[in-house]
């Protein structure tokens, strides 16, 4: 039997999730939590085969850091990270996680257990990262992408560079870079933006 553990923040969800899981014939919930702060906890407990993890769960919790926790205690342990934002860092913050595969919640119960059993016998699912202001010439270096972060928080010029180590110089002259490459001619515009179209999602537990 494949015990499943599932992290997932909103209670429809996760209830839903919970009971197609435990209708399939090879396959029990071992438990369903809303938190990913908990979920090592629980999977030292409970020692699952697979964890359906998502994202953004309750008190601002990161499911990536989660996962990352976890496959440093358990790396045997399947993990599938599950989102509805479109991120632009998701997908790569997954891999450096070591999770082993990656589903956005668009895809169909049958195409989810379908990653869930292909990823069970040892396949990697990643899906390409969603088109966004930042694709292609526009797309931004980590650094880049730190700046924006941060001016999503609402953090000032000042802020970015002492919380970066560096310049107030440096931090105009990326921003301009930035503004270049987006074709903006203000960053809190930009800021907005992100936010707004779910590219950015400030205010998260950091890996």
């Amino acid at each position: 039997m494949i015990r499943v553990l599932i992290v997932e923040d909103q209670a429809i969800l996760r209830e839903g999730l919970a009971r197609s899981v435990g209708d399939q014939s090879d396959m029990t919930v071992v438990a369903a939590i809303a938190d990913a702060s908990e979920a090592l906890d629980v999977v030292l407990k409970e020692r699952p085969d697979m964890i359906l993890m998502d994202v953004c769960t309750e008190h601002d919790s990161n499911g990536i850091v989660a996962a990352a926790r976890i496959k440093e205690e358990l790396p045997e342990c399947r993990i599938i990270i599950m989102t509805g934002m479109p991120e632009i860092t998701f997908v790569d913050q997954a891999r450096e996680a070591g999770v082993d595969s990656f589903v956005y919640k668009n895809v169909g119960i049958d195409e989810l257990f379908g990653v869930m059993r292909s990823t069970l016998a040892g396949y990697c699912t990643f899906p390409k990262p969603p088109e966004s202001i930042f694709s292609g010439t526009a797309a931004l270096d980590d650094v880049e992408l730190s700046i924006l972060r941060l001016a999503c928080e609402g953090k000032s010029r000042r802020e970015i560079a002492a919380e970066l180590f560096m310049s107030e110089g440096t931090v105009k002259r990326r921003i301009s870079e930035i503004l270049s490459k987006t074709g903006y001619d203000n960053i809190m515009r930009l800021a907005v933006h992100a936010v707004t179209e779910g590219s950015i999602v400030p205010n998260m537990e950091r890996p």
